[in-house]
Formats: structure tokens, sequence, C-alpha cells
């Protein structure tokens, strides 16, 4: 039973659980395993498949952290461990990213933003954010190194977890003009599979956001902190593991349970050249979007304002002013031609 006190020799302040660490690897691995039947069974190994990677990472994360719990004074299994587990929430929402990029395409005429610029912008900005958190975790668990070296470390972790609320800020505000263009139009109304897909994506940037919060509290809490100092000092957030179980380990383990259960492709069809028309129910199977711009214009003009600018952006962007006739096929819900990556009318598939 933890008592707030610092154990002596114990680079965690207390003694780890041994038994935690192990339910939920199990947990993440058991998630991870069914998100490769997933990826097989819907084809989404493109859109789905950093849930694989993520879990594994988790996986790895709590072996080393059930490792340390018998060893709680060593520094290498700490830091690792630490390093792990840091490094895998910034890649869920990575592929948060990917999926509203899906979304986008599916609705192509109400997106605010290019469909594929959401992941190659967002994917640019998560990389920094994991450079920043890889080296601030090893500097600042690394209880060796110079008071000043842990203080940099810290500082990184603090600017990475600041930058990952404004982006998270960011994601919402784009998903939710997108969100209101679709209820203005009367989409989302008659296509319950594109409401679904949206109310996920929310429910998961939560679980996120808040494990986000977390974090940016508890560094806060240790920024002023120096060698020496009470224990009496410590904040509680710190002082307990079970701050880090409910906050870290089970929002991310509810988050990848939440994409096993809600998977995004039960709801959006398997390629970006399929899009529903403004009925909000027939599909169409195109070309979709072409950006003939260079990689990293669009990564730093997603939006393409230069183009605005100069008047290139225009009816020859709107490809879904020509498309062919919608793709028949009955209502889809779970399971449905829709799941299986083919068109049809949607408007009867699970609804949040």
């Amino acid at each position: 039973m933890e008592d707030g006190q610092y154990v002596p020799g114990s680079i965690y302040f207390y003694a780890p659980d041994k038994g935690a660490p192990i339910f939920f690897a199990v947990l993440f691995a058991a998630s991870g395993c069914y998100h490769i039947y997933q990826c097989i069974q819907y084809k989404s190994w493109r859109l789905t498949g950093l849930y694989v990677f993520c879990a594994v990472i988790f996986v790895a994360g709590f072996i080393v952290r059930e490792l340390g719990a018998f060893d709680y004074t060593n520094l290498v299994k700490f830091i690792v461990t630490i390093c792990l587990v840091y490094a895998a929430p910034p890649l869920y929402e990575l592929a948060n990213y990917n999926i509203l990029g899906r979304i986008l395409y599916y609705v192509p005429y109400l997106s605010p933003i290019h469909p594929g610029r959401v992941i190659t912008t967002f994917a640019f900005i998560s990389a920094v954010v994991e450079a920043l958190n890889g080296n601030g975790a090893s500097y600042s668990s690394n209880r060796s190194l110079p008071q000043s070296k842990q203080d940099i470390g810290r500082a990184l972790i603090k600017a990475s977890l600041l930058i990952q609320v404004v982006v998270i800020a960011l994601f919402l505000l784009l998903a939710a003009t997108f969100h209101k263009r679709c209820r203005r139009e009367g989409i989302t109304a008659r296509n319950a599979h594109l409401s679904s897909a949206l109310h996920t994506l929310y429910a998961s940037t939560a679980l996120l956001a808040a494990r986000t919060i977390y974090r940016v509290v508890e560094y806060w809490s240790v920024a002023t902190l120096r060698e020496g100092d009470s224990a009496d000092k410590v904040s509680a957030v710190v002082r307990y593991e079970a701050f880090f179980y409910v906050f870290e380990a089970s929002l991310m383990a509810a988050n990848t349970l939440l994409m096993n259960v809600r998977h995004p492709r039960r709801y959006l069809p398997e390629g970006t050249g399929t899009w529903v028309k403004r009925d909000g129910v027939t599909e169409v199977e195109g070309e979709g979007y072409k950006d003939t711009r260079g990689f990293w214009i669009t990564v730093l003009d997603p939006f393409d304002l230069w183009g605005i600018v100069r008047g290139r952006k225009g009816a020859a962007d709107r490809f879904w002013e020509e498309a062919g006739p919608g793709v028949d096929g009955e209502g889809a819900g779970e399971g449905s031609k829709l799941g299986k990556g083919k068109g049809g009318a949607v408007g009867d598939g699970e609804a949040v």
C-alpha cells in the first residue's frame, strides 16, 4: 500500500507495483494482436497500422517497468521504461491525424484543408514532439547527470507537452469546423457512419488530451525541485504511482480498446478515392484529390494559401462536381459493403 513516503534508493520515489505492469503488458498485447487481425480483415494497414506499433511499444515499456519493479535502483531500466511509455501517446495522436484525413477525403467538398495535408503537416509536428520527448526523457530521468542537464531534459519535455496541447486544440478546431459544415449541409444527419467516425475521433482525442494535461501537471510540479529537497515538497502526482496508472496507462489502454471496438474502417471506405455525394447517401468512386505541388511545399503551405492568392485554386479542384454515378448498394452497417471497402448508399449504420 502506498503511503506517499520516499522509498530509500528508489529512482521512482516509491516502490513500483509488481502486478500492474503485467496486467497492462498483457492488455496492450491482446489489443495489439486484435489490431493486427483488424488490419488484415479491413485491409487497413496504412490507416490503423500505427495502433499495432504503439501496442508493441507499450508492451515493451511495461515489461521493462516490471523488471524495474524488482530493481527500482536500476537507472537504465528506469530510463528505458520512461522513454518507451512516453513515446507511444504522440503516435496515437498521429494515428488520429491519419483518420481525420481519411474522413475529410470522404466528404472532400466540405474539407477546410486538403485531406492529404492533415497527415503530412501534423506528422512533421509529431516528429518534432517525439524528438523533444525522447531527448527530454533521457536527460530528465538520468539522475547521474548534473542538475543543469536534468533541468534541460525537463524543459524539453515541458515544451513537447505544451506543443501537444496546442496541436490537439488546433486538431479539434479543424475537426469541429468540418463537422459544423457537415451538420449545416445535413450530411451527418443522413450518414450515420460519418457521425460515428467523428464521435470516435473526438473520444480518442479527449483521452489523449487528458493524458497530456496530466503530464503537464506532473512536470510542472517537479520543475522547481532541486537535489536535496525534502520529500514533503514533492507533489502527490509524483509520490503516488496510482496517478500514473490512472492518467497514463488506463487512458492509453482505453484509447487502444476504443479503436478495437469502434475501428475506423467500420465507418470509412477502404481507399481515399471513394467519397459521398452531397445527398449524404450516395457514394462515388474516382481519382479524388490530386496535388501536383512538391512535398515540402504542401507541408509548409497545407491550405495552399499561395495558390489562393495567385488565383490557381478554383473549379479544377472541384473534382466531385464532375463525378460519375454513385455506387449502388444497400444501406451500410457493421460488416457491410462499406466495411469491406466498397461503396454503397449509406445512412443505416451504427450511430453514436
